[in-house]
């Protein structure tokens, strides 16, 4: 056996459980645990303690679990409730997010702290789903009006922030105009895949030796799940894209070929318990490690960017929510605004992005990811107040052929 040291990966998962347990005995903070994963990753880490540093077991497993994060975030999008009314809100609110966040990252460029403005303004577009799932589920707003818009919004945003980072910015490089032809060629082939798998899922014979064994020691649906997001990872590398494309889209198809679930009610919960409870923590702990918190402390100019990043990502993704002010009402548009405006896994994955192919400083990624802690902090909270004064929603009436009214309420994701 290597002489490999599994120290760091010791503390690493200690914090892992740390985490969760803080937020259990003290659940007046209503901060989630990916936060003080985070911070606790600070603390143990080169900035602080000391204590770990991420070695080759660590950058293994955080790697799994970004590419976990993503397939779990996938698996949350669920396409039959994209359409309508909904889906024109979404799209049309995201671009009016990326013309703000170029402006933003324009005004960054201008002042020295960034090189790409397209690069922080695909960061700053982003909604953490995970996040707005419990909130309006904690304020009964999660089959309202504004509950789905919210959800339509944000998963637009997630899907289609990682499309414009994995085409503008691989760390594989080459010209855009070969990558659009390269991400064509690769959704083609996942669409093949999704349509593959719909076929095959129709199969009896494949359903009965499914459910044979889905909960024996064999878990066949999970061993498959694991199959196509390690398939997509390879194949998006492959084809020169970013792989946590393909950890998303792998997670989109498995939601999609899973849309009767009778016969396999813990299927998602076991997925979730990998992630979750192994995999994704190892991310953001590692990620805390990482985190240049030095630089940024050291340097007054550095640290008055963290404002200026949670500022720019109130306005980017915050003002595009009214657009909907007359159907929405003011309180309702002013949570949907603090909603989408919350955003952290997204900033963590995509500054380590640009961090590696060096359009990012580390100093400059500590700063964004520090704004995106911020805004998982305040934002809800703020949401969730206007949320409640509005009361809960009513019952959900009779489905909309439009698409306008919810669907079965999704996964939280954290």
């Amino acid at each position: 056996m290597p002489d490999v040291s599994f120290t760091n990966l010791l503390i690493v998962a200690a914090v892992a459980v740390l985490a969760p347990l803080t937020v259990g005995f003290f659940p007046r903070l209503r901060v989630p645990a990916i936060v003080l994963e985070i911070i606790g990753g600070i603390i143990i880490g080169p900035s602080v303690l000391g204590w770990a540093h991420v070695d080759l077991p660590v950058s293994i497993l955080a790697l799994f679990g970004l590419a976990f994060l993503l397939f779990l975030a996938g698996l949350e999008i669920d396409v039959h409730r994209l359409r309508g009314r909904l889906l024109r809100f979404a799209v049309l609110g995201y671009l009016v997010s990326l013309v703000l966040g170029y402006g933003a990252g324009a005004s960054f460029t201008a002042a020295g702290w960034v090189s790409q403005p397209l690069l922080i303004a695909i960061i700053l577009s982003s909604t953490a789903l995970g996040v707005v799932v419990p909130v309006l589920k904690d304020a009964g707003q999660l089959h309202s009006q504004v509950g789905q818009t919210a959800l339509a919004a944000a998963s637009v945003a997630d899907f289609t922030a990682i499309v414009l980072l994995s085409l503008f910015f691989s760390s594989s490089g080459g010209s855009t105009g070969a990558k659009v032809v390269v991400l064509g060629a690769f959704a083609g082939l996942v669409a093949v895949t999704g349509l593959v798998l719909s076929g095959a899922a129709r199969s009896m014979r494949l359903g009965q030796v499914l459910i044979r064994l889905q909960d024996t020691t064999a878990e066949i649906r999970v061993r498959f799940a694991v199959l196509l997001l390690v398939a997509f990872t390879a194949l998006a590398a492959r084809f020169g894209l970013e792989s946590i494309l393909g950890a998303f889209l792998a997670g989109a198809i498995v939601g999609l070929v899973d849309r009767d679930s009778a016969s396999h009610p813990n299927f998602r919960v076991k997925l979730e318990a990998i992630g979750y409870g192994f995999l994704v923590p190892v991310f953001f702990v590692s990620s805390g490690i990482r985190l240049n918190l030095t630089g940024l402390l050291h340097s007054p100019s550095a640290l008055a960017r963290v404002p200026l990043f949670l500022l720019a990502l109130l306005v980017v993704r915050g003002l595009p929510a009214l657009l909907g002010l007359r159907a929405n009402g003011a309180r309702s548009t002013v949570a949907l605004g603090l909603l989408q405006a919350t955003s952290l896994p997204f900033i963590v994955a995509a500054t380590q992005i640009g961090v590696a192919i060096g359009k990012l400083s580390s100093v400059t990624a500590a700063a964004l990811v520090s704004a995106g802690l911020l805004s998982v902090l305040i934002f809800p909270l703020l949401a969730l107040g206007q949320l409640r004064r509005n009361g809960p929603a009513p019952a959900p009436a009779a489905p909309d052929p439009a698409g306008t009214q919810p669907a079965p309420e999704p996964h939280v994701m954290m």
